[in-house]
Parts: C-alpha cells; sequence; structure tokens
C-alpha cells in the first residue's frame, strides 16, 4: 500500500476527512487500527512518532499527522489541491477552520470536559447546543455557502465540507432542515453521488454516539 492510516477503529472522527480524499482518488490504502493488531501497531507508532492524537497518515518513511496537515500533504499528490502554492495555503486556510467547526460540534456535547460522560454535562450541554444551533452554526454555513459557491477547481475543501453537511444532518437534522444553504447541498449531493459505492460499503463507518457527531433530541432544534 502507498499509504497508511492510522484512526480509532470504531469511528469516523477526524479521520473520516482523509478517508474521503483517499476514497474519492481511488488510492489504495490500508486503514491499519482497523486490522489485527491495529490499536497496537498504532498506538506504537504514535508513541516513537511522539504524536498527541491521531489520525496519522505514513507514506514510506514520512508519517504526517493532523488532518488539515494530512491533506495539504496529500492534496497535490491525489489531484485535490491546486498548483499554485498561493491557492494551497489558502486552502489549508479554509480546512483549518473547517477544524475550528467541528471542535465546536464536539463542544455542544461535551462543553465540561472530554474524560466525563456525557450524561455528566448534560445540562451544559444543552445550554451550549442552543448557542451553537443559533448563531454559530448558521454563521459557519454561510461563510462556507459562499466560499463554496465561488470555488472552480474541486478540491479536497469539497469532501470535507460533504463530511460537516452529512454530520450535521445526522447530529441536527431539525435545525438542519431550516438552514438554506444551496451551494453546500449541491456539494453534498455530487459527492455523494460519486463517492456511492464507498458509502454504501463496509469501509465507512456509520455515525455513531461515541464520534464527534453525536445525535441526542435535546440538543437538536425543538
Amino acid at each position: 500500500m502507498a499509504y497508511e492510516l492510522y484512526y480509532w477503529p470504531g469511528i469516523q472522527g477526524r479521520g473520516e476527512f482523509v478517508r474521503l480524499a483517499l476514497e474519492y482518488s481511488a488510492t489504495p490504502y490500508l486503514d491499519v487500527a482497523r486490522g489485527p493488531g491495529g490499536m497496537k501497531k498504532m498506538l506504537s507508532l504514535m508513541e516513537r512518532e511522539r504524536v498527541f492524537a491521531p489520525p496519522l497518515l505514513r507514506s514510506g518513511k514520512l508519517v504526517v499527522f493532523q488532518t488539515a496537515n494530512i491533506l495539504a500533504y496529500l492534496g497535490p499528490r491525489l489531484g485535490l489541491a491546486p498548483k499554485s502554492g498561493a491557492q494551497r495555503l489558502r486552502l489549508h486556510q479554509l480546512q483549518l477552520t473547517i477544524a475550528d467547526w467541528l471542535v465546536e460540534v464536539h463542544d455542544c456535547h461535551h462543553p465540561v470536559g472530554v474524560m466525563l460522560y456525557y450524561e455528566d454535562q448534560k445540562r451544559e450541554s444543552k445550554r451550549r447546543a442552543a448557542s451553537f444551533r443559533k448563531e454559530r452554526l448558521p454563521k459557519y454555513l454561510r461563510f462556507f455557502e459562499r466560499i463554496i459557491g465561488r470555488e472552480k477547481q474541486f478540491s479536497y475543501l469539497n469532501l470535507s465540507l460533504f463530511q460537516m453537511m452529512e454530520g450535521l444532518d445526522y447530529a441536527f437534522p431539525r435545525v438542519m432542515k431550516k438552514q438554506r444553504a444551496p451551494a453546500l447541498r449541491d456539494n453534498q449531493e455530487r459527492v455523494r453521488e460519486r463517492l456511492a459505492d464507498y458509502l454504501s460499503s463496509e469501509r465507512r463507518i456509520p455515525f455513531n454516539t461515541q464520534g464527534i457527531f453525536r445525535y441526542y433530541p435535546e440538543l437538536d432544534a425543538r
């Protein structure tokens, strides 16, 4: 395999943004932690490379971590990034903004501490989710609606925005039905059609209440 991906085996999480780039470009890769002895291999690599958290991508002797950094590395190699250095930097900046957005989604169900159960911070989660639904979600959608509507070249940004929309539809189905984002929806449908085989396969881990995108009815709009 040209690439080895290391990520937690039971959730989509941040690793899914990398998987989508590899799957969309039909690039062979090994999802190491989902195979026999994979978790031990991943933890050993993290220790050896002094990595704080997955995902990691190994390409030969090179090990890259942090989702946005991995995509910045893969993008030009998979035909999912512009040739211009300035344009690639701009793309990287947008991916980092998606990383910020993803943290805010996560904090809707874990606003107090990541090591606490959701049930231990349910009251705080309701308050945080209400703010996210009313203020932050519309702001991010408006920003990326303008961005994606002007993009002429398909890139890993399109794939990452697909994943964000899919995850938000799962976590906040009621509030997302009220949002108007035609360019983001069009991008979502185009990517879904292209990735139909992957999305219906066992390689695509279903959304669940262990990942970043979690559905709790009390956190969704009423």
